[in-house]
């Protein structure tokens, strides 16, 4: 009877324990500002390295722990994108030092075009000289040290928290398929999809007291094309909150914009305004009702082979390296310089996916370039308070839509060439990738909301 009386006790108080337990939180922020001029990434158009800095650019990191001691940890950056490179090396030393498999580790960048070039990356549009490339080949292993070392600085200061969640509202974001920037000030109607949705993630001490604010939003950072390194509009925007709620870190997480741009463009007082505008939209939602979540934690994730079409013939090829110096001739010559070495050009492509639950919260990460009409496809099949991150984890050229492959253009067509890769995506991708997302859901417990319906 003791015996049966003290299993009883164990039991009973276990599931006691288990239930009291809640989250557990650690926040970390390291500058990545590079320490002399560099190359900056994201537009052709620059013809020589930066000349200073607006603001320091950042890498950040979230590490979550739920009820059961199971581990998460997202890694936000004011750069224009980890090749996949360089994702594989952090995710590996992430994985060696702290046990985090690729499911549980987000690496998303804002896809800020006011960042440093980064090795490996979109090779073919920057005219950099020996001394410029020596400068990124320093700087890119500093970098993957710098964010494994904060990846240990976030798990070090888990602590009791609180999270909680909820959309709000901007919309500064334009579809530039649909627009036209030049004559903008003189339209009555702004057309073409877009996502206005601005997630995020509260994340409060035992005492209530904000640590942390994860938050989002679907848009490129191409404000500024000027040569000081800076973080464009979210950069601005993690300034305002960070002034907003002292002691707090902001961590900007870029959606599905890769067809979005913020209109107008290209001045400084434009940058801090767009800032402003995303800061005011979370802190519209911090100073109301926020849905709680439950500290349980699921994580799933792994990569769809997308198919490439027909690489060019090397006389297509020879054509085109003919032509006076640009990006598409410097493509070329290094694709003409791939078959006499008797390289084998990649007919496929393995595009990371990612689905995180925090108790009833969908994220849901795409690698890439993604379009909106991804977020919107999402949202439908899993509701509208689903978070999509775009830009995860690898950024190897545009996710377009089977709407914009068929219409061809920059996202369409073009870009496959300025990121590198040897041909466009078939026809396929839009299929494949919304299949994986379903197939991934299904292994981290989200439910479509007719399935919750049901189940109520």
């Amino acid at each position: 009877m003791r015996r049966l009386t003290l299993l009883l006790f164990l039991l009973f108080g276990t599931l006691s324990a288990y239930s009291q337990a809640g989250w557990k939180a650690g926040v970390a922020r390291v500058a990545i500002t590079p320490k002399q001029p560099m190359w900056m990434a994201g537009f052709a158009s620059r013809t020589h390295a930066s000349d200073g800095q607006l603001h320091d650019i950042w890498a950040k990191a979230l590490a979550l722990e739920d009820a059961a001691g199971n581990r998460s940890l997202l890694i936000t950056s004011d750069l224009l994108g980890f090749p996949k490179k360089m994702s594989d090396e952090i995710r590996a030393q992430l994985a060696s030092k702290y046990k985090l498999t690729k499911a549980q580790v987000i690496l998303n960048s804002s896809h800020t075009h006011s960042g440093p070039v980064l090795g490996m990356a979109l090779s073919d549009i920057y005219p950099l000289n020996e001394e410029e490339q020596k400068k990124i080949d320093q700087y890119s292993p500093w970098l993957i040290e710098q964010i494994v070392n904060l990846a240990g600085n976030a798990l070090k200061s888990l602590q009791p928290a609180k999270l909680e969640s909820q959309n709000g509202v901007a919309r500064f974001q334009v579809n530039r398929r649909n627009n036209d920037a030049v004559t903008l000030e003189r339209l009555t109607e702004i057309t073409g999809p877009g996502d206005a949705a601005v997630p995020v993630l509260k994340v409060s001490d035992a005492k209530g007291k904000l640590l942390a604010i994860a938050f989002g939003y679907a848009c490129h950072p191409t404000v500024l094309d000027i040569y000081k390194f800076s973080g464009d509009y979210p950069g601005y925007a993690q300034i305002e909150l960070e002034k907003l709620y002292p002691g707090t870190t902001a961590l900007f997480f870029q959606g599905a914009g890769a067809d979005q741009n913020p209109l107008p463009r290209h001045t400084v007082p434009l940058a801090i305004q767009y800032g402003k505008t995303l800061a005011a939209a979370v802190e519209r939602v911090l100073s109301e009702d926020m849905k709680p979540l439950e500290p349980k934690l699921s994580t799933a994730y792994k990569e769809v082979n997308l198919s490439l079409t027909t690489a060019p013939t090397k006389e297509q090829l020879a054509a085109l390296a003919a032509k006076p110096e640009n990006y598409q001739q410097r493509w070329a010559k290094r694709m003409l310089g791939l078959i006499e070495k008797g390289e084998k050009f990649p007919t496929s492509y393995p595009l990371p996916l990612q689905v995180w639950k925090l108790g009833d919260q969908a994220i849901m990460t795409l690698g890439g370039e993604t379009v909106v009409d991804y977020a919107i496809n999402i949202k439908k099949i899993f509701g509208q308070e689903t978070f999509v991150m775009g830009y995860s984890n690898d950024v190897m050229t545009y996710i377009p839509s089977t709407t914009i492959l068929r219409e061809g253009g920059y996202e369409g067509e073009i870009a496959a060439i300025v990121y590198g890769l040897p041909a466009t995506w078939a026809s396929d991708v839009e299929i494949e990738i919304l299949n994986g997302i379903v197939q991934l859901a299904k292994e981290a417990g989200v439910e479509k909301p007719e399935s919750r319906l049901l189940r109520n």
